[in-house]
């Protein structure tokens, strides 16, 4: 298995985006000095707690720091970009990243950005999946065959123009990786309908950090179905589950970190009241009978996070993979490191003492 990372990223709001931008940025070093295979950087306009509003001008930064790791976009959220546009910007990216590039799409879901590009609220104005889909089968159709002329949808209208060899005049720019960068697609609620296009596409498909492994296994069901429908075998070698990770030299250590630090106040302060906001706290619940007001971080440290010494966590991954099956890559979420040297100590056990312990 291999070990990979995901960041939002998550700061407080009110917090420096100079100063957290740098803070990203040196995980993102670090991480490739340690030797975790990728990692993949969220997209949001107006989430304070999650303030990188473009992951493509953040990763060409870090490639240029960076020797091994693979950096991707988690997620482009499609609706909120122009095609056209957006198949240049990742084919030049892709070209920085000299075939280093993941390319993370999504339907696009934080309130507020649907309410900036008019897919969110009560009546909104375009059809954010329909608009995936015909966004990204025209960038993929401007990578392959750019073929001049009109092309049009009901949200976008523009002209590939006749070639002009004399001036050097084309649509001529693709992708560095042949036929273009891995495509990566998350999946949230049960029998998640993207997972189930991923497998049908043959797409990375990655599960988020939110889904305990009730859920989980039927992420692993609709990978599955999605790929038998397209006559391929599950590619289940490519499938991602986050998690959040965090290991300390002892168990306690590591509870106690936990519940006092920064990830028990980015759920606390954010996820959980953002999730019960949208009336869908649901997605983190074994038992759907559950109440809300059990979904605590007491509750998802026991049966969601992957919290405890070496060992102990160890054993959680094992546990994991006899549950749901296995799985490709694990990605360990992204958190501020306060203590820095707690949390640089949980990643580096992590990928040097725990994995080598994951059968």
């Amino acid at each position: 298995m291999d070990l990979g990372f995901f960041t939002m990223p998550l700061h407080p709001p009110g917090s420096s985006l100079t100063a957290t931008l740098k803070s990203d940025l040196d995980q993102i070093i670090k991480l490739d000095e340690l030797g975790y295979s990728e990692a993949w950087i969220g997209e949001h306009f107006t989430a304070e707690w999650e303030n990188i509003p473009s992951p493509e001008l953040f990763i060409a930064q870090a490639l240029a720091l960076t020797k091994n790791i693979r950096l991707g976009t988690g997620v482009t959220c499609m609706p909120n970009h122009n095609p056209f546009v957006l198949a240049h910007r990742i084919a030049q990216l892709d070209h920085m990243s000299e075939g280093r590039l993941n390319w993370g799409v999504g339907i696009g879901s934080f309130e507020g950005d649907t309410q900036v590009f008019g897919y969110g609220g009560d009546n909104p104005s375009l059809d954010n999946r329909a608009y995936t889909a015909a966004a990204i089968e025209t960038i993929l159709k401007l990578w392959d065959d750019p073929t001049p002329g009109i092309w049009e949808t009901e949200w976008w209208k523009f002209r590939v123009p006749e070639p002009q060899d004399d001036i050097g005049l084309r649509t001529h720019v693709r992708p560095y990786q042949d036929p273009h960068p891995p495509i990566g697609v998350a999946g949230v609620t049960p029998y998640s309908s993207t997972l189930k296009m991923a497998g049908n596409r043959g797409w990375i498909p990655m599960s988020i950090n939110l889904t305990p492994p009730v859920l989980l296994k039927t992420h692993r069901e609709a990978i599955e179905q999605g790929a038998r429908e397209g006559g391929k075998e599950p590619r289940l070698s490519e499938w991602r589950v986050a998690r959040e990770v965090f290991v300390a030299e002892t168990s306690e250590e590591a509870r106690r970190l936990a519940k006092e630090g920064v990830l028990a106040r980015d759920f606390d302060d954010y996820f959980l009241r953002l999730l019960a906001k949208d009336g869908v706290l649901g997605i983190m619940k074994n038992d759907p009978d559950m109440a809300d007001s059990e979904v605590t971080v007491d509750y998802l440290i026991d049966n969601v996070f992957v919290v405890g010494s070496v060992d102990e966590v160890a054993q959680k991954l094992n546990d994991l993979k006899g549950e749901i099956g296995d799985f490709g890559t694990l990605l360990a979420m992204g958190h501020e490191w306060d203590p820095y040297e707690a949390w640089h100590g949980s990643m580096s056990m992590l990928k040097n003492e725990v994995m080598p312990k994951v059968a």
